[in-house]
């Protein structure tokens, strides 16, 4: 009976302690200091274009409920950006390919046909 009334007393004790190393009963003089959110540090390159290897070590910071919407926005509208970049290069590029094909002075690198020979 004695050791069970022990136990009793020493996790009052734990529980007091921290209870008010948690609301602040400790030297601090107020409860414990907010830790500051761990914010996406933008690893996206500002001045190249995005790679296979950038997205590969792209790595989003944990919040209480998963990721940071606003993060995952940010990267998400940057890579849209991007790929409308390179889809409207492409496009201009395979129009200039086309143009250049369809010119008159045009000289073709394909290989003639046998019968083109003789």
């Amino acid at each position: 009976m004695l050791m069970f009334l022990f136990l009793v007393v020493a996790l009052a004790v734990v529980v007091a302690a921290v209870t008010l190393a948690v609301v602040g009963g400790g030297e601090g003089g107020g409860p414990l200091p907010e830790a500051a959110p761990e914010r996406l540090q933008d690893p996206l390159p500002p001045d190249r274009p995005i790679g296979r290897g950038d997205i590969d070590s792209l790595r989003f910071p944990l919040s209480a409920r998963g990721y940071r919407m606003a993060d995952v926005d940010d990267a998400l509208s940057r890579l849209g950006a991007e790929l409308a970049e390179r889809d409207a290069r492409i496009a201009d590029l395979e129009s200039a390919l086309a143009g250049a094909r369809t010119s008159p002075g045009h000289i073709s690198m394909d290989k003639p046909a046998p019968e083109d020979q003789q």
